[in-house]
């Protein structure tokens, strides 16, 4: 293929000459022989070169392979026609075996109802993991998403977004933020946190960064992110060297003196470098989701925010699955009465439809320039018009009110079926309609088969941990639902307990 770039270039070559000869030159007629002998050598390897393409010989084996399976593979085959009922089937050939899933293939939704391809009816208790926070098929959210689509439904960032100039004041709005930066989930927000905390130390002459996170931890499993999630059963076989991102720390959560002398012994130790080592953040959930429901402690966020401002470091708060209401306040980081410098959202926040958020006051807010941080998709149209949907509805439709009086329902209905059957089941624990039951460990039972158990009934539950029932349902559930939720949920515990 070289002398093919060489002839075209030559031809260009002489296209120039000729453009700035005088007719008459001498020159010229040398010119157009040497072109038209480059014509006719373009016009051989041109042949030659299809030749390769569609007859490849030994010499040329491997390349020649590959040309002419590009050919032969230059049509386009339509999706699949086959039925809903071959999901499974299709899963197993084409699908990565990153979930262990339950035998459900969902057809359709409405409200906290999901309907299966077989025709059965569920009661929904966990909204696509603390997310559709509206339940599903809702008016309102669909008719975002489609007005949006009738318009434009995607540009770059480079050009001005007005949905999402309107999502982000509402979000500061209604928050403790100044600015926020878009992006498409939760792990993504986190390592956008991340990064900001990092930037930040950078610019107080820190050269090596510490994070400080919580054991039992989760944020999220890009890698940094898996970092901070201090949990080892995540991290195997994602090292270097026996190690993960560098840069991390952790400490148990709710435990202040383990939290002071962690920030007192990253502070007082000296960089390899010969530069500075120093706290740059500390990062925690509201309330720990994936690692048993359990709420941060007042004491224990009061403490860290005060560290942080000793040190200058930041405190970020990951509200991912806790924040948009869920834990009864719009964030969680409103039941600790604390301020975080950063927060993070996702899940709930676009009701369903992929968007996530890192939200920053103060220095915080102005550490990104140009460049430093982006995302493609982040903050684009069709995402932020869903954000904006949600919104709408938690600020009209008192869904906090909602979330505060189903919450309490849940913890005494839990607490009461606790009662009834104490070999099987303990303590309820969270916030809102963020709740988790514990079940004993001489209950014969994990959280994951009483999952399945309640299945059975017709109740969708998810597990938080080995130990833990977790009950996540839309916010806007009715008390009805509620009931018949217990109502299942204790069929499913009674035939354990039998």
């Amino acid at each position: 293929m070289a002398p093919f770039s060489l002839h075209l270039r030559l031809l260009r070559f002489f296209s120039c000459c000729i453009t700035f000869l005088d007719p008459s030159h001498h020159s010229l007629s040398i010119i157009i022989s040497i072109m038209k002998l480059s014509a006719i050598a373009l016009i051989s390897l041109t042949a030659v070169s299809s030749s390769f393409a569609f007859a490849p010989s030994a010499k040329f084996g491997s390349t020649t392979s590959a040309l002419s399976a590009t050919a032969t593979k230059g049509t386009i085959t339509a999706p699949s026609s086959t039925s809903d009922d071959d999901a499974k089937k299709m899963y197993d050939e084409h699908v990565q075996t990153t979930y262990g899933r339950y035998p459900l293939t969902i057809k359709s939704g409405k409200g906290c109802k999901l309907y299966t391809t077989d025709g059965k009816e569920y009661l929904d208790m966990v909204a696509g993991i603390a997310t559709c926070a509206l339940g599903h098929s809702n008016d309102k959210l669909t008719q975002a998403v489609v007005d949006q689509m009738n318009q434009v439904h995607h540009v770059s960032n480079l050009y001005y977004i007005p949905s999402q100039a309107k999502l982000a004041t509402w979000l500061c709005d209604n928050s403790v933020a100044d600015k926020v930066f878009f992006c498409n989930s939760g792990a993504e927000a986190n390592e956008a946190a991340i990064k900001c905390a990092r930037r930040h130390a950078y610019n107080r002459g820190i050269t090596e960064p510490v994070i400080i996170t919580a054991i039992n931890s989760f944020h999220g499993r890009t890698l940094a992110a898996l970092t901070a999630t201090a949990q080892p059963k995540y991290h195997k076989g994602f090292g270097y060297g026996g190690e993960m991102v560098q840069g991390f720390e952790y400490v148990p959560y709710n435990n202040v003196e383990a939290l002071k002398a962690k920030v007192e012994e990253i502070n007082s130790s000296t960089a390899s470098d010969g530069g500075k080592r120093g706290v740059a953040a500390i990062m925690m959930e509201a309330l720990q989701g994936e690692g048993g429901i359990v709420p941060g402690t007042k004491e224990f966020f009061q403490t860290a925010r005060d560290l942080c401002d000793d040190c200058g470091a930041l405190l970020i708060c990951d509200e991912v699955q806790v924040g948009m209401g869920r834990s009864g306040m719009l964030w969680g980081y409103e039941n600790l009465d604390i301020e975080p410098d950063v927060f993070t959202s996702a899940k709930a926040l676009g009701g369903g439809v992929p968007i996530g958020a890192m939200m920053a006051r103060g220095d915080a807010a102005t550490t990104f320039g140009p460049g430093d941080h982006a995302s493609t998709y982040g903050g684009n149209p069709l995402a932020c018009s869903a954000g904006l949907a949600v919104a709408q509805v938690l600020a009209e439709e008192n869904v906090l009110q909602n979330v505060r009086a189903r919450g309490e329902q849940l913890t005494k209905g839990l607490e009461a079926i606790g009662e009834k059957y104490p070999s099987i089941l303990g303590g309820v624990r969270g916030w809102g309609l963020l709740k988790g039951v514990q079940v004993q460990e001489d209950a014969g039972v994990t959280a994951g088969e009483l999952v399945g158990d309640a299945m059975k009934e017709g109740l969708l539950l998810v597990p938080a941990g080995g130990t833990v029932v977790r009950f996540v349902p839309p916010l806007i559930v009715t008390e009805q639902e509620i009931d018949d939720a217990l109502n299942m949920f204790e069929t499913a515990v009674a035939n354990r307990a039998s």
